[in-house]
């Protein structure tokens, strides 16, 4: 288990798990999760499934919306109670077990290398049952992310990441549904903070066994909108410099 101690304020991460409707996963992530890095905060999204309470019987610290509010709300919920219990890092991954915690020692190892930085999990995409829509989407986000920041990522949509809790909660975004983990690596560039690569392993059930709280063309349609809005702004930028973060 990597173990840190909270003296040391530079780094001391913990792992913030948003979740909905997992009960039949999370425990068993939360489980894996804390055999790597103990403190693990689950945000449990509303979910109606005894979800939080599969998360607190394998030793999550767990909170609670009363009610669906969205991926983005659900990070900022739990980034506030991390900084609240003196944490400077959060590692983000699904619920779902789409991710391997045993990649989590590669994204401390980066993230710790550079603080300031948020440090995003590259998933390899050349495995089986991989969805048509997320090789799309991937592509669709990192072209635009591109565009309006000048930084080239392999995978702007990966959920599997390490924020370094300051400096995004000075980033003052509005909570939000799947988009928001576009938004904040845009913010993030304009406000002057690395954003790092680590290539990281996924797994993607077969269809028939694959569950995904994405809503299709609603969520597509809010991405698309958030690019509408992002995209005359970054050509604002060399004559409306957008805010820039202190160390």
């Amino acid at each position: 288990m990597l173990t840190y101690q909270a003296v040391a304020a530079r780094f001391c991460p913990c792992v913030v798990l948003p979740c909905l409707d997992a009960a039949p996963t999370v425990g068993e992530v939360v489980a894996r999760t804390r055999a790597v890095l103990d403190e693990v905060i689950v945000v449990d999204d509303g979910s109606a499934d005894g979800s939080a309470e599969e998360a607190r019987a394998r030793g999550a610290r767990v909170v609670r919306h009363p009610e669906n509010r969205g991926k983005g709300a659900a990070l900022l919920t739990g980034f506030a109670e991390a900084l609240d219990q003196g944490f400077t890092h959060a590692v983000t991954l699904d619920a779902d077990a789409q991710h391997d915690p045993a990649d989590i020692p590669k994204l401390l190892a980066a993230a710790e290398a550079d603080p300031r930085a948020v440090v995003v999990g590259a998933r390899d995409f050349n495995i089986e049952h991989v969805p048509g829509a997320s090789r799309f989407g991937r592509r669709f986000s990192n072209f635009w992310v591109w565009l309006e920041t000048g930084t080239r990522l392999s995978d702007t949509q990966s959920g599997f990441r390490v924020y370094p809790l300051r400096h995004v909660r000075d980033l003052d975004l509005s909570p939000s549904r799947f988009e928001w983990e576009v938004e904040v690596l845009v913010r993030a560039r304009w406000a002057g903070l690395p954003v790092r690569e680590v290539d990281v392993r996924v797994h993607y059930p077969p269809p028939e066994e694959r569950t995904s709280h994405y809503r299709g063309i609603e969520d597509s349609l809010l991405i698309s909108l958030l690019h509408v809005r992002l995209v005359p702004r970054s050509f604002l930028r060399p004559v409306w410099p957008p805010r820039r973060l202190e160390p």
